[in-house]
């Protein structure tokens, strides 16, 4: 069994910040976020060493699915806000720093969903605000029945616009419009119900979960993952016509490449696949 590589990733090492865990685990790289004392908050720093570890991974020959996961008791909380009021005082009153923080999370959620590899939230307590935009922006998502999903920003007067676009993508629009307009907790089982999350788990198992079905994912072709992956994206948000044009040119390219030949004349032999390295 391939030793299991642990990492602190630290994206500025002047603060002594470690902010993300990574750890390898054959071909599933689990990430752990890890600043528990404040239930995983997405500082600068933890959003810069996420996105990095996305993009890192992303062209690794050796990783085949991401899990993200969080320290302590909570997922995420979203952003960290004593960080951002820390800003209120600058000859702008923030506005500078907020647009960089913003726009860093959304290119960290944008890099989730560009990634060749799938990407698993592991959710092992609390997801809310831009956490809750976090596990919406993963490909799939197993969560503890301890596991607990909102957009509370309308109580404290910050409405969850950056969480909206995920939010709205995974639900049906009165279901996110509810979350994001009453900011209520849904339950882990709500949450699956409405399709925000795949499968709900007891929470020793919920990190064991999500990996075992990384490694269920790693043990498909790796370059029909990543067509198919992007292919996903792509065609949501294309007119229903254009998405059939797109989707037969993708299964063209698809049918021509030496994985669906091998896979299709495995499968009228009767054999196990050999896929190409």
């Amino acid at each position: 069994m391939k030793q299991v590589r642990t990492t602190d990733i630290e994206p500025r090492r002047d603060l002594g910040a470690q902010a993300l865990l990574r750890e390898d685990r054959e071909r599933v790289v689990l990430l752990t976020l890890k600043r528990p004392d404040a239930r995983n908050a997405l500082s600068e720093d933890l959003i810069a060493a996420l996105r990095a570890a996305i993009a890192d991974i992303g062209s690794s020959d050796d990783v085949r699915a991401v899990v993200i996961t969080g320290a302590g008791s909570a997922f995420s909380s979203g952003h960290d806000l004593e960080e951002l009021n820390a800003h209120r005082n600058d000859p702008d009153r923030g506005r500078a720093y907020f647009a960089k923080i913003m726009g860093a999370c959304s290119e960290l959620m944008l890099s989730i969903m560009r990634s060749p590899k799938p990407v698993i939230a592991a959710v092992n307590g609390i997801a809310t605000a831009a956490g809750c935009q976090l596990v919406a922006a993963c490909d799939l998502a197993v969560a503890s029945r301890e596991a607990r999903f909102a957009t509370p920003g309308v109580n404290i007067g910050l409405f969850c616009s950056t969480p909206m676009v995920a939010l709205s993508r995974n639900l049906s629009r009165k279901t996110a419009m509810e979350m994001l307009l009453l900011g209520d907790m849904v339950t882990a089982a709500e949450a699956k119900e409405l399709g925000l999350i795949n499968r709900v788990v007891e929470q020793d198992e919920t990190v064991i979960q999500a990996i075992e079905l990384g490694r269920r994912i790693a043990s498909k072709p790796k370059a029909t993952l990543k067509i198919g992956k992007e292919a996903f994206y792509r065609q949501l948000e294309m007119p229903l016509n254009e998405a059939y044009a797109f989707a037969s040119a993708v299964m063209v390219e698809n049918l021509l490449h030496a994985e669906a030949e091998e896979g299709i004349g495995a499968f009228l032999e009767k054999r196990q696949p050999r896929w190409p390295s």
